[in-house]
């Protein structure tokens, strides 16, 4: 049996031996979550059947998952650059699956186990023992954690991935806001909030998101509405139920879902409501963004929505949008339908994914959320800095967390993030398991590109697990790494200053770090990450 200690930066792919040196000891602060991975090799078949065990001295706070390999379909576009790993490769280590009894490998073929570790304990230097047995005979491989006496500040950065809750009613088969449906969530919620989102799409009106012009996505509406004549009212139980359990859970800011339809706020979403006793479609594609009939009822709903966020007390955590992803030919039909949802809600916080910064400077949107290749520009005039990544992020090196990806793209988000002070991060993907435009639902196992349609990876990084409960991906995994190491280093600012923090991440760098220039090997990474550790263990 081979079997080798490695970071959680590698991919370990069946028919390739890894090659990086040995990972076999590294330190975290506290209340940090360190993961690293082992990989097996069987050299005979008889060696295949194997128990894998971990324990350490904080037993009860490890986890054990099997990396298993991902079928991949799109891997990357005409415009990807070369930090990809092939894009002919048919399949990625992707999935955890958490590890219970004893375990079928294939003789000749690598296979990673991921090793979380939640020390959150007394400081001091401890041991994980990995314990392999196959055949008759125990293999062991340690590592050595070293805790260090200090802990990671809260998060201060908005993290919003965004979080797709037809898609759940659909893989499970269960209706939207019932019983089923809120025990589900809340698993999902609370997963999400443990791996660093703590902002949240908050369908008040099903999301007119990834919909072609003229389609549907399943309703997924938390505010009931009722309608006689022009006359409506408003019901808020499944959104103050959903509202309180994003706050039991750790969410802190609620992204009220967009008022306006994607890629120029043309049109309304899709709103239902009751007439004449009847549930019934009122708004859609066919309804004109800025017309008399929705901007009477967006004047009725506003009234009404602002006393229940005054009574819930969470005014100043929601964040409304007006339509996502306008292009600069929308400026104007963008603006009218901007400039009436700021003059029904002003005082808001306002954000939208955009890429064309005249959207900011004409003051229709306060805090504009770039994509990362537009970040200099951005950065230079934006007073809260946000930015995204996406399926475009496949060029220029830019950060990116893809099947196709080598975890160090994802991971250093994090440094970059400290680096352009941001405010916040969003991605559009954590449970997308449709096609493309919501027209059928997929099996997100077997397909990972959205039907073709996206790079594998982009449209979600969390897997429906039996039960409702959800499975992770090592891509949510190292993202959450990332996080982690914003944290550490506004810990560090907060001890000495901006600038040793800054001289500590472009010592001996060729040029200043930026999302297109920064070192690829995960050496470089983990090197800085002990630099930082061993700092703030001496401060």
């Amino acid at each position: 049996m081979k079997a080798v200690l490695l970071s959680s930066l590698t991919k370990v792919f069946k028919n390739q031996e890894p090659n990086f040196t040995e990972f076999s000891a590294f330190s975290c602060l506290k209340n940090e979550r360190f993961n690293f991975q082992v990989a097996l090799c069987p050299q005979t078949v008889a060696e295949a059947r194997v128990n894998v065990m971990v324990s350490s001295e904080f037993d009860g706070r490890l986890t054990l998952y099997r990396v298993k390999n991902i079928p991949a379909g799109k891997n990357g576009s005409d415009n990807s650059d070369d930090f990809h790993y092939d894009p002919a490769t048919g399949e990625f280590p992707d999935l955890l699956e958490p590890v219970k009894g004893e375990l079928r490998l294939k003789k000749g073929e690598w296979t990673a186990f991921w090793v979380e570790c939640k020390p959150y304990g007394t400081p001091g230097d401890y041991e994980i023992f990995t314990d392999i047995a196959f055949s008759g005979a125990t293999l062991k491989k340690v590592f050595s954690l070293t805790v260090i006496d200090k802990e990671l500040p809260k998060q201060e950065l908005l993290y919003t991935n965004w979080f797709h809750n037809d898609c759940l009613c659909t893989y499970y088969g269960v209706e939207p806001f019932s019983r089923k449906y809120w025990k589900i969530a809340e698993k999902y919620i609370k997963n999400a909030v443990a791996h660093g989102m703590n902002m949240i799409l908050t369908p008040v009106f099903t999301p007119p998101l990834d919909t072609e012009v003229g389609g549907e996505r399943p309703t997924v509406q938390l505010v009931d509405v009722g309608k006689a004549g022009d006359k409506y009212t408003f019901g808020f139980t499944n959104f103050e139920k959903y509202v309180d359990i994003c706050l039991k859970n750790g969410i802190e800011a609620f992204e009220i879902s967009h008022f306006f339809t994607q890629w120029g706020a043309a049109a309304a979403p899709k709103i239902v409501a009751t007439v004449d006793g009847k549930q019934e479609r009122i708004f859609g594609w066919d309804t004109e963004a800025t017309g008399k009939e929705y901007t009477h009822f967006l004047e009725c709903f506003a009234k009404e929505f602002k006393k229940e966020l005054k009574k819930l007390g969470i005014k100043s955590r929601c964040w409304l949008h007006t339509s996502d992803e306008p292009g600069k030919e929308h400026l104007q039909q963008y603006r009218r339908s901007a400039e009436l949802l700021h003059r029904l809600f002003p005082g808001f916080n306002t954000f939208d994914a955009l890429s064309d910064i005249e959207f900011y400077r004409n003051g229709l949107v306060k805090t504009p959320v770039c994509g990362e290749q537009e970040a200099e520009l951005f950065k230079a005039e934006v007073k809260d800095f946000w930015t995204y990544h996406c399926c475009s992020q496949v060029h220029n090196n830019l950060p990116n967390r893809l099947f196709s990806q080598p975890s160090q793209r994802n991971r250093v988000l994090g440094v970059l993030l400290y680096k352009y002070e941001a405010q916040g991060f969003l991605q559009w993907g954590h449970n997308f398991w449709y096609s493309q435009y919501s027209r059928y639902s997929i099996d997100p196992f077997k397909v990972t590109d959205a039907g073709n349609a996206f790079p594998s990876g982009d449209a979600f990084v969390v897997y429906p697990g039996k039960r409702g409960e959800p499975l992770n991906s090592l891509r949510h995994k190292v993202f959450y790494d990332a996080v982690q190491d914003l944290r550490a280093l506004r810990l560090l600012e907060s001890l000495t200053s901006r600038k040793a923090v800054l001289d500590i991440l472009e010592k001996d760098l060729d040029l200043p770090l930026s999302f297109r220039n920064y070192p690829h090997q995960q050496s470089w990474m983990l090197e800085l990450r002990r630099k930082i550790n061993i700092m703030l263990s001496q401060l």
